[in-house]
């Protein structure tokens, strides 16, 4: 009986794999699995390849091979599938070998990029791309050897993207980070030397090279299993160089990782969950913290991470959005409070009645709800001497000392009115849960007793920027300040919610321990482009004080240039909205999204595509309710998903940005601009849904955001 072989898969040969139909992709899956279990299995015909001694081929199906590459004894790397003619055809076409810098293994086909580019002639007034760089720095900053000729013909754009699709993934990031402007010294700095191999390269070493980080392999028959399902998110499973760095490093206190819409900081935070709980001690309990802001995000998180380690790691791992998180805390001191717990947005309404039965007509309601919810709320303020001396960031109106008495008194009389009516706000029960968790910290410093521990050993968040300061500074009690205690991603580009913090200000210190992510593997270059171009003229901060930018944000994908189109009328619209989704094929796969800025909105497009036949599923708090059909939503709603095709719907004046924001532009300039701000941000999140289409409608003026040059385009 033959012995088994190990056969890891190469993640360049699953993005082939996943070109194949179902059918053959089922094959590749029940080859792998008998390749393993007897490679030498008759049926499978090994062979080694003519010309090199270490590649060999096997029979997936009679139209279908697969390359090999023979690392040593019984190990083998999957590195492409190709038809069986193109096998025999071109035995030259793979290039192997340890990269000299990373220690990873790299395959390159050099079939597609040779006539392309490389051996032809150039234009006389043709400048190389990198005609100032020479050939050792190349190497030097990981360049792939067998690319130098190609690299060296690249003259535009469009030749230099046509190779990166070819490329590993450290060449494409050092000619990208060159071609954007980058020095030498600085490409070094910021792209090399983080994936640079820790121990000494043997260049000649295949098997020390398969186990290094560098080279991206999966070796489970699940993860091509999962490829058979209808998911098109296959790529976040797996981790560039860079951001397995930020996964596996240690970590002396609180680290923040920030980046772009697609640059992958929730499959780096979930990847971080797996890291620290595979060095947790046997029967430790949940001592791991994954949250975020939003019930449907939460549900995501728990999905994914089940999909990374299965249920032995979702064992270890407590997964709850904050607001739940925080009523838990509430309910656990407070066994049966029983208060009826009413969205934010209502308690705006609850204040205009209060006000209305005291018969106060100084203060209006909306300026009250929003010192209350940020400054007393937000801050945990227990007393009004607390209150006096707090700051009031980013509340635009100033107020004086008696002011401040008189509001503390109000928020007083309200809040026990709302007692009465039995109502709280998630406001609240995230301010008094984390006055419980700071008390229960005091007295574990304390020592008073020693049967009482930090909730979690670590936390981390997804989607940082939405939390409040009373949920940060409930997070900061749960864990004991320390090594690899808070680890936080996010991008307040794609704030869309009203809390603004300082986290210093909050017991948590990132200085020295944040990281950027740039490259987006979500969505082309197009998209990006008008997506960025939506932001023009905003400045962001950056969870501490100072301020954040997409400078050198770029994605590698190209597509289709983006539709924007205006209507007379919101029928008309609508009716634009259709004919796109005829033009894609009315797909119901939910893998086509419609995004509107309002639930009215929603409710009127949902019920036209139901005329017209078109099956719809509504994102519901906890994402789409229901099976196939188009996706359609408010734009809060699609914070964390994505779509191969987007409809960007209503987006006019009015309604994005939202008109009920100019009663505060004289009055309160600095909330006004805040609230822009959002509106801005959410179109932001909605456009970088996209990953390979993307339209943009409106009736009448177009939105503000949306620049002459976008807008020019529905002409051009």
């Amino acid at each position: 009986m033959s012995a088994g072989a190990t056969l890891r898969t190469l993640v360049s040969a699953e993005k082939e794999i996943m070109k194949l139909s179902r059918t053959d992709k089922g094959a590749v899956y029940e080859f792998q699995h008998k390749f393993r279990q007897n490679p030498n299995n008759p049926g499978l015909h090994l062979k080694q390849l003519k010309g090199d001694l270490k590649l060999w081929s096997a029979r997936v199906s009679a139209d279908i091979r697969a390359i090999m590459l023979h690392i040593a004894d019984h190990e083998y790397l999957l590195i492409d599938v190709k038809s069986r003619q193109a096998v025999y055809d071109d035995l030259d076409r793979y290039s192997y070998k340890v990269n000299r810098i990373t220690g990873g293994i790299e395959v390159i086909d050099l079939e597609p990029v040779g006539d392309s580019i490389i051996g032809r002639l150039l234009p006389p007034e043709a400048e190389p791309l990198f005609a100032t760089i020479t050939d050792a720095q190349l190497l030097e900053l990981g360049v792939a050897e067998p690319l130098l000729a190609h690299v060296r013909s690249v003259t535009n754009d469009e030749e230099l993207l046509a190779l990166l699709e070819l490329a590993p993934q450290l060449t494409t990031d050092v000619l990208l980070a060159l071609y954007d402007g980058k020095s030498y010294d600085q490409v070094r700095a910021q792209v090399t030397d983080p994936v640079r191999a820790e121990d000494q390269v043997d260049p000649d070493d295949l098997l020390a090279a398969l186990t290094r980080p560098a080279t991206q392999v999966t070796s489970a028959d699940e993860a091509l299993q999962a490829m058979l399902g209808e998911s098109f998110d296959r790529w976040q499973i797996f981790l560039h160089p860079t951001q397995r760095r930020l996964v596996e490093r240690p970590t002396t206190g609180a680290t923040q990782v920030g980046g772009g819409p697609g640059t992958g900081k929730t499959i780096v935070a979930l990847h971080r969950v797996a890291h620290l709980a595979a060095m947790l001690k046997p029967g430790t309990d949940k001592p791991i913290l994954l949250t975020t802001f939003s019930r449907n995000l939460a549900a995501d998180l728990r999905t994914r991470l089940i999909a990374l380690g299965g249920q032995e790691l979702l064992a270890r791992v407590d997964i709850v959005n904050i607001d739940k998180l925080a009523n838990q805390v509430v309910t656990e001191y407070k066994a049966g409070y029983g208060n009826q717990v009413v969205d934010d947005n209502q308690a705006v309404d609850h204040w205009r009645t209060f006000l209305a039965e005291i018969g106060e007509k100084k203060w209006e309601a909306e300026f009250l709800n929003a010192e209350w919810v940020h400054v007393i709320l937000g801050q945990v303020l227990n007393s009004r001497n607390d209150y006096f001396t707090a700051r009031r960031p980013a509340r635009g109106r100033p107020i004086v000392r008696e002011e401040r008495d008189e509001i503390w008194r109000l928020t007083e009389r309200f809040t026990a009115w709302l007692d009465k009516q039995r109502v709280w706000t998630w406001r609240q029960i995230a301010a008094e849960a984390a006055r419980l968790e700071m008390e229960r910290a005091k007295r574990i410093e304390a020592g008073a007793d020693p049967t009482v521990r930090h909730r979690y050993r670590h936390v981390v968040v997804d989607e940082a920027q939405d939390l409040s300061a009373a949920h940060w500074k409930m997070l900061r009690a749960m864990v004991a300040v320390g090594s690899d205690d808070m680890f936080l991603v996010g991008d307040t580009h794609q704030r869309i919610y009203d809390n603004h913090v300082t986290l210093s200000n909050l017991g948590i210190d990132i200085r020295g321990r944040s990281a950027r992510l740039t490259l987006s593997y979500r969505t082309t270059r197009e998209i990006l482009a008008v997506a960025l171009e939506m932001m023009t003229g905003e400045v962001y901060d950056d969870l501490d004080g100072g301020e954040d930018g997409l400078a050198g944000y770029r994605s590698l994908l190209r597509g289709g240039r983006p539709v924007f189109q205006g209507a007379g009328t919101w029928a008309q619209e609508m009716a634009m909205i259709a004919a796109q989704l005829r033009v894609w094929g009315n797909p119901v796969d939910g893998s086509v999204a419609i995004c509107v800025p309002t639930r009215d909105l929603v409710a009127e497009v949902t019920a036209k595509l139901q005329d017209d036949g078109v099956q719809v599923i509504e994102i519901g708090p906890d994402g789409p309710n229901g099976g196939e059909g188009v996706h359609v939503g408010t734009m809060h709603r699609f914070k964390g998903l994505e779509y191969q095709r987007m409809i960007i719907a209503g987006v006019g004046d009015g309604l994005v940005p939202r008109q009920m924001i100019n009663q505060y532009r004289d009055v309160e300039p600095k909330r006004y601009q805040r609230e822009r701000q959002r509106d801005r941000s959410l179109l932001f999140v909605a456009a970088t849904r996209a990953r390979d289409e993307l339209a943009v409608f409106w009736h009448g003026t177009p939105s503000p955001f949306l620049t002459h040059r976008l807008v020019r385009q529905q002409a051009a």
